[in-house]
């Protein structure tokens, strides 16, 4: 039984099209967090809020009682895990997914607190390859990819084709990258 080799690279290039379908999605949306990382965290969301609290009399000397009724004012008293005092002036409450900075003689501070990107979060993580499992992983998708790019080129025949506007199409995927290249090195 004979198998045209067309056939055979529609059936291939459809199949791992299908297998790697999920790994496609996860390197394509953390690739686009990880390119605009300097602009958007992928990983966290990050909250800054500024505040003022009315200071006790002895602002040098707050004990836990007292920072946990500052803590009560902005309404973060049950997400107390310590303090301390950095600097003069200025004391650090650390709170459950973040900190809270204040000044000590002006009651103003700056409430920051860190959360997981849902999805984001995740898929960066696998982007940045944990372990030896997914590695492996990673390796047969990347070479599927290159299986998958190869035989896509030969699926359609004739002037909507490789040999036809096809090669203009593939011939403009490799140039682009290659003077990205040379504008950047």
């Amino acid at each position: 039984m004979k198998i045209e080799l067309r056939k055979l690279f529609r059936i291939i290039h459809r199949d791992l099209g299908y297998l790697f379908f999920g790994m496609t999605i996860i390197y394509a949306l953390s690739g686009i967090g990880m390119n605009h990382i300097n602009e958007w965290n992928p990983n966290y969301i990050i909250k800054r809020k500024d505040i003022k609290v009315k200071m006790p009399v002895h602002k040098e000397t707050l004990n836990k009682s007292e920072v946990l009724e500052i803590l009560g004012s902005i309404g973060e008293k049950k997400h107390f895990k310590n303090y301390y005092f950095p600097e003069e002036n200025t004391i650090k409450i650390f709170i459950k997914y973040g900190s809270v900075k204040i000044n000590t003689k002006t009651g103003k501070g700056v409430i920051e607190t860190s959360r997981r990107r849902p999805i984001f979060n995740q898929i960066t993580f696998l982007h940045y390859n944990p372990g030896k499992l997914w590695t492996y992983f990673s390796d047969i998708f990347a070479v599927s990819l290159i299986i998958i790019a190869i035989t896509g080129l030969f699926i359609i025949k004739g002037k909507k084709g490789i040999t036809g506007r096809g090669i203009w199409l593939t011939a403009i995927g490799i140039i682009i990258p290659i003077i990205i290249l040379f504008i950047y090195l």
